[in-house]
């Protein structure tokens, strides 16, 4: 079993001057998830190397049994600092993939054309795809069959409005991902703020939040079975 975690390269909140990235707690819970079901996992991003972390996710607040984990584990740690570059990625490598959020796929990952491939080649062969929290809206520009909005006429959910303005960030991010799924055509619904809330249409996983991603990363291992 071999799954590809995709994470961003950019480091940039807009124009704030304050620094954003991947959440941990989206990469680790599910990192712990495959690697305790025995899967071979892969790290890759944008630019390869290290990834940037978003500061907010480092907080003490935000620490969570699998964060706590990772800091002890310089082996994932050493994983980290040295992830591939998506482009040298071939689907045909991988039974599944998985990207967590942060704020910094809106910018970098939305609009790559490496990853849009991989997401359409993904989700057209049928291997399990799964996103979490912001980074369902790197579906922003996927297409599916017949060229339509990948998302069209899916069950999805991802970083709602109403959390989006919760941390403030309402008019920084380029796009609003719960607005962006919906106008997709994405059959979008939500739990409540927060809370973990998963959804699986066909081989598209995606998670609402933070407390979405150890979930998500078990609806993977649930299609992969």
């Amino acid at each position: 079993m071999n799954i590809l975690i995709v994470l961003t390269s950019h480091d940039q909140l807009g124009s704030t001057g304050k620094k954003t990235g991947f959440w941990l707690e989206e990469f680790a819970a599910p990192y712990y998830v495959f690697r305790d079901a025995g899967a071979n996992v892969t790290l890759a991003s944008p630019a390869g190397g290290q990834p940037p972390l978003d500061p907010k996710s480092d907080a003490d607040d935000a620490q969570t049994a699998a964060t706590r984990r990772f800091k002890d584990d310089p082996q994932a740690q050493a994983a980290l600092a040295s992830t591939e570059r998506l482009d040298k990625m071939a689907l045909a490598r991988f039974d599944a993939v998985f990207y967590p959020g942060g704020h910094g796929p809106l910018w970098d990952l939305a609009e790559d054309p490496a990853s849009i491939g991989l997401i359409e080649a993904a989700h057209a062969s049928g291997k399990p795809l799964a996103l979490v929290c912001h980074a369902p809206g790197v579906l922003r520009h996927a297409k599916g069959a017949g060229g339509k909005f990948l998302v069209s006429g899916k069950k999805v959910t991802g970083f709602t409005n109403t959390e989006e303005q919760a941390v403030g960030l309402t008019d920084v991010v380029p796009f609003l991902v719960e607005d962006m799924l919906k106008n997709n055509g994405g059959l979008y619904s939500k739990g409540p703020d927060w809370a973990s809330y998963v959804l699986t249409d066909g081989n598209l996983i995606t998670g609402q939040n933070p407390a979405s991603s150890e979930e998500a990363a078990k609806a993977v291992l649930h299609l992969l079975a």
